[in-house]
């Protein structure tokens, strides 16, 4: 469940880290469907108004991925807190484990407002004691050659590599819910 940068935003079909992932979990013969519910531009209100839909669908795991465009519009991040921590409790709720993916703004935010919207998601992983992937675009967001001409969304290149920042966490949470 996430934004531009899970729904594969300017790549091709089957480019994106989320297809990378099924056919992970497809060639570790791994039981599970990936069901890719981003939607670019989502903000976390977005994905918090969308949630029923996707928690009608009895999920083991969501990957929750939002955040971002909360931070890039300049938007409250008390109310952004607010929306990912109702996300993950109402996951939780029906048994989903969560695996919660950080982000991180660039500087010309501010370092008060940057530093507080990144705290945001340890504090959440350790409340609600969720797996946490500290920053998703680690190793992408800097790198020029990974990332598509806006500067914001990765390209195919990079797309292996969100895969690999996500797979540690995400692995335990397979074999916990018996996936495997």
């Amino acid at each position: 469940m996430g934004d531009s940068l899970s729904a594969g935003y300017g790549l091709q079909e089957g480019e994106s880290w989320v297809t990378l992932l099924q056919k992970k979990l497809n060639k570790q013969e791994y039981n599970a469907d990936v069901v890719n519910a981003s939607i670019s531009g989502d903000t976390s209100r977005n994905g918090l108004n969308r949630l029923s839909s996707v928690l009608a669908r009895s999920p083991d795991i969501i990957i929750v991925e939002l955040g971002g465009n909360d931070g890039l519009r300049g938007l409250s991040i008390k109310e952004m807190r607010q929306n990912l921590k109702t996300i993950i409790e109402k996951s939780q709720q029906i048994d989903a484990k969560v695996l919660l993916l950080g982000m991180q703004l660039p500087a010309n935010f501010g370092p008060v407002y940057t530093k507080m919207f990144h705290q945001v998601y340890f504090d959440l992983a350790s409340e609600l004691n969720v797996a946490l992937v500290p920053f998703f675009m680690d190793g992408v967001a800097l790198e020029k050659t990974l990332m598509q001409e806006d500067g914001i969304h990765p390209n195919a290149q990079g797309q292996p590599k969100l895969l690999d920042n996500v797979w540690p966490q995400l692995e335990p949470l397979l074999k916990e819910e018996g996936v495997s």
